[in-house]
């Protein structure tokens, strides 16, 4: 039974598409939308409209941007004989506020997931080879996700890079800081001794 009408559960069916959002959370935020300021659920229409009309990969980085290259490719500040691999442009954003890396990145769009269909091919991987085998890079430090698939994927990398004369690194990852050594799981324990640095 409809018990809203067809614009509603609509709306709740296309908010329920979302990542994250559940049957409950997308009528909430239907509800939410409906009860908004006119002004404001039309400029929340068109500012999705406009993402989806404006925004594109950065022809260098692959990043999300408006312009043909993104404002990280375009800055002639940037140190570009040093690629960070990311997985995604939100990978990007949190290095980006750290404020401490001056390199350039490459963005791949996801990780190696064969058991949900994700093969090498559908991640901007012969991209990242064009830009290695056109520019003078020295290093890629292949920093994907800690788990298993952005593993798989930094070995991947790793396999087609290396034979190019290019030093790849990968991200350290061990204990957080504000962990408790006894609550933390061995593997990031052991990768924490493994990625130790003379002090």
């Amino acid at each position: 039974m409809n018990l809203y009408g067809n614009s509603v559960s609509a709306l709740i069916e296309q908010l329920s598409k979302l990542p994250g959002i559940g049957g409950k959370s997308a009528q909430r935020l239907a509800f939410y939308i409906i009860n908004m300021p006119e002004e404001n659920a039309r400029a929340l229409a068109q500012s999705i409209a406009d993402v989806k009309k404006n925004i594109k990969y950065c022809s260098v980085c692959c990043n999300l941007t408006e312009d043909d290259v993104c404002p990280v490719c375009s800055n002639p500040k940037r140190n570009r004989n040093v690629i960070m691999v990311v997985e995604g442009p939100r990978d990007m954003a949190a290095y980006e506020r750290t404020k401490e890396y001056t390199g350039v990145y490459h963005v791949l769009h996801g990780a190696i997931s064969p058991l949900s269909g994700v093969t090498p091919a559908e991640l901007k991987i012969k991209e990242l080879i064009a830009r290695i085998e056109k520019d003078d890079i020295e290093e890629v430090i292949v920093a994907t996700n800690p788990n298993v698939e952005g593993e798989a994927t930094a070995v991947y990398l790793s396999k087609l890079i290396k034979p190019l004369g290019v030093t790849v690194s990968r991200i350290a990852n061990g204990v957080p800081v504000g962990g408790d050594l006894e609550y933390v799981d061995d593997v990031t324990l052991m990768r924490a001794l493994e990625g130790r640095r003379v002090m």
